[in-house]
């Protein structure tokens, strides 16, 4: 899944150890994200697009997501 965090990350002026530390998570989820390896769950990608002010929606991607 394709996200905006990294741009939002350096938009913010933030590193990814701050991020991490501001939802919860380690600096190595928020690289996962970022690269593509790992999918947030609901609750990760609610407090992600909350940190910025932004929907989920605006933050990740789900055009490629496979429906079930």
């Amino acid at each position: 899944m394709k996200t905006r965090i990294q741009e939002l990350r350096k938009l913010h002026k933030l590193s990814q150890e701050e991020l991490g530390l501001a939802v919860g998570v380690t600096r190595q989820t928020i690289t996962s994200l970022e690269v593509g390896k790992y999918t947030a769950s609901l609750v990760l990608a609610y407090k992600i697009s909350k940190y910025f002010g932004l929907t989920i929606e605006e933050v990740f991607d789900f055009s490629e997501a496979e429906e079930s």
